[in-house]
C-alpha cells in the first residue's frame, strides 16, 4: 500500500498537476494540505474522474486538507482537534482506508515569531499530541501525514543560518515535534534515509528550486503497528520542477499488506 502526503498549495491552481501525478504514481491513499478551496468548490467530480474518493475540510483561501483513496471512499473518523472550540482552521482530518488509520494534517507555519501566531502553532501541536496519544491507545496501524511546518534537525534544512531566526526551526518546535515522535511515532522518511539532505519543500524565491535550497518539512509518522510493515519511503522530487509545480513535492510511504 502507498500512502502519500502532498501540500498542494491550492487545488484547483494545481489541479491538472494533482490529476498528472495520481495518474502517474497511483498511489493508494492521499494526504492533501492548503487546499485554498471551501468545502463546496473541492473538485470532486475531477478526482472521482481521476479514480478517487475522497472527504475533505475545507477553507475558502486558504488552509484546508483532504484525504483520497484509489477506488474507495475514505470513512471519516475525526476533522479538526479538541482543545480549542473557538479555532476555525480547517487543518486536520482523520479516517479509516485500507485498514489503516490516517491523518492528515496541516500545522499551523507560525511565522512571525514570537507572537500570538508563533503560541498558536505550539499550541496546535500540544493538541495533535494529544489526539496522536488516542490513536496510539487503539493500537493499530496509523499514519500521521502531512506538511508539519517542522524542520526537525540541522540536517533537514539547506542552511542553518538561512532559517535560524525562522518558526519552523525554532527550539520550542523542534521540542513538541520531538515530544510527539517520543510517544511512540517513526519517522518513515529518516527511517530509510537516515543521513544526508532529503528535501519537501523548495520557496519560490530567490531561486530555491533550481540551487536545490530546500528543507524537510512534510513528514509521515509511523505507528509501531505500521512502522512494522514498512517497507520504503521517498519524495518525488522531480514533480516540483515542473510548470506550475506546488512549492512541495508529494512524500511516500509504502506498507506491505
Amino acid at each position: 500500500m502507498k500512502i502519500a502526503t502532498y501540500n498542494v498549495n491550492g487545488i484547483k491552481a494545481r489541479l491538472p498537476r494533482l490529476l498528472e501525478w495520481l495518474d502517474e504514481t497511483k498511489p493508494d491513499v492521499v494526504c492533501l494540505q492548503e487546499l485554498k478551496s471551501s468545502d463546496e468548490t473541492f473538485p470532486e467530480s475531477d478526482v472521482r474522474g481521476a479514480g478517487y474518493g475522497a472527504i475533505w475540510h475545507g477553507q475558502k483561501g486558504f488552509n484546508g486538507v483532504a484525504i483520497l483513496a484509489r477506488g474507495a471512499d475514505p470513512v471519516e473518523v475525526r476533522r479538526g482537534l479538541d482543545g480549542e472550540p473557538e479555532d476555525e482552521h480547517s487543518r486536520y482530518v482523520e479516517a479509516d482506508v485500507f485498514g489503516v488509520r490516517v491523518a492528515s494534517i496541516y500545522l499551523p507555519n507560525g511565522n512571525p515569531q514570537p507572537g500570538p501566531k508563533f503560541d498558536y502553532k505550539l499550541r496546535w501541536m500540544r493538541r495533535l499530541q494529544q489526539r496522536a496519544q488516542e490513536i496510539l491507545a487503539e493500537e493499530v496501524p496509523a499514519v500521521l501525514a502531512g506538511d508539519y511546518n517542522v524542520i526537525p534537525t540541522d540536517e533537514d534544512v539547506f542552511s542553518v543560518q538561512a532559517m535560524a531566526n525562522d518558526a519552523l526551526m525554532q527550539p520550542e518546535s523542534r521540542a513538541e515535534f520531538r515530544t510527539l515522535c517520543f510517544q511512540g511515532w517513526t519517522d518513515a522518511i529518516r527511517t530509510r534515509h537516515p543521513v544526508g539532505p532529503i528535501w519537501t519543500f523548495w520557496d519560490y524565491q530567490a531561486g530555491a528550486w533550481q540551487r536545490d535550497a530546500g528543507f524537510r518539512i512534510d513528514h509521515l509518522l509511523l505507528s509501531p503497528q505500521a512502522a512494522d510493515r514498512l517497507v520504503d519511503a521517498n519524495v518525488d522530487k522531480s514533480y516540483r520542477g515542473r510548470e506550475k509545480a506546488s512549492d512541495h513535492a508529494a512524500t511516500w510511504i509504502v506498507l506491505n499488506d
